[in-house]
C-alpha cells in the first residue's frame, strides 16, 4: 500500500469546512478538501475541471504543532469605492501538521513530482498562507495509519524544546468500514467549480500516538527559502 506524506507548516494556515458569509472560520487541522485542493493546484487542475483522479484518495492528518487561533478583521472596497461588509477571518498561527494521502502508487508518484514543481502556487487553505517548508515528504510503501504514527515529529525546534521527552499527538483520518466513527465532517470534495461547488460528508476516526521528542530525528524538516531560487 502506497502513501504520500506531506508536511503542512507555515506562519499562518486556514482550513475552513463550514465558513459562511462574513465569518470565515478555520478547523484545528487541515481538511480533506483543502489538501485535495493543494494537490490539484500542484497538478495544474483548474477549478472548473473534474477531480476524478483525486476523489478516491484516503486521507489522514497528525497534529504535530497545533498552533494558536487568531482572528483578523478584513475590510475591502468595490471598484466604485463602496465599502464591502466587514469580515472576521480566523487563522492558525505557527502550526505544523503531518498529512497523508493513500492510493494508487502511480498517481501518488505523479503528485509527489507535481508538488516539487507545482503548476500553480501552493497555499495552506487560503492564498495568503504559503507553506514555510517543502510540502512533500515523498511516497512510501506503508499503510496510511502506520505512516502517520511512525514518522518523526515535525514540530519546530522552539516548540520541541518546551516539550517532554515523548509527546502524545492526535491523528484524524478517514474511518474505515467497521471502525468507530468519532464524527462526520462536510469536507469531502466533489467539485471546486465556483458555479457548482460541491462537498459531501465523510466519517472520521480519531486516535492518539506517542512520538519521541528527539531533536536529531527531524526527517524531511527543511526550512523553505524562496530567495534561494533566485540564484546569484
Amino acid at each position: 500500500m502506497s502513501v504520500l506524506l506531506l508536511q503542512l507548516a507555515g506562519p499562518m494556515q486556514a482550513w475552513g469546512a463550514s465558513s459562511r458569509f462574513a465569518r470565515r472560520s478555520t478547523e484545528v487541522a487541515p481538511t480533506k478538501s483543502g489538501v485535495v485542493g493543494l494537490l490539484a493546484a500542484a497538478k495544474g487542475i483548474r477549478r472548473t475541471e473534474p477531480l476524478t483522479e483525486l476523489l478516491g484518495l484516503e486521507f489522514g492528518v497528525r497534529l504535530d504543532q497545533p498552533g494558536q487561533v487568531l482572528r483578523d478583521f478584513h475590510t475591502a472596497h468595490t471598484a466604485d469605492g463602496k465599502s464591502a461588509p466587514l469580515t472576521h477571518r480566523f487563522y492558525l498561527a505557527d502550526a505544523a501538521f503531518l498529512a497523508a494521502v493513500s492510493g494508487d502508487r502511480n498517481l501518488l508518484t505523479g503528485l509527489d513530482e507535481a508538488l516539487r514543481r507545482p503548476h500553480f502556487p501552493l497555499y495552506l487553505g487560503r492564498r495568503s498562507c504559503p507553506p514555510a517548508r517543502s510540502v512533500t515528504l515523498g511516497v512510501h510503501e506503508q499503510p496510511l495509519y502506520e505512516a502517520l504514527s511512525g514518522w518523526p515529529w515535525l514540530a519546530a525546534d522552539w516548540h520541541r524544546r518546551k516539550a517532554a521527552r515523548t509527546v502524545r499527538l492526535e491523528i484524524i483520518r478517514d474511518a474505515r468500514p467497521g471502525e468507530p466513527v468519532a464524527e462526520t465532517i462536510h469536507d469531502e470534495p466533489l467539485s471546486f467549480d465556483p458555479a457548482h461547488r460541491q462537498h459531501t460528508w465523510r466519517a472520521v476516526h480519531r486516535s492518539h500516538v506517542t512520538i519521541s521528542n528527539d531533536l536529531t530525528e527531524r526527517a524531511g524538516v527543511t526550512e523553505h527559502d524562496p530567495l534561494s531560487l533566485l540564484g546569484g
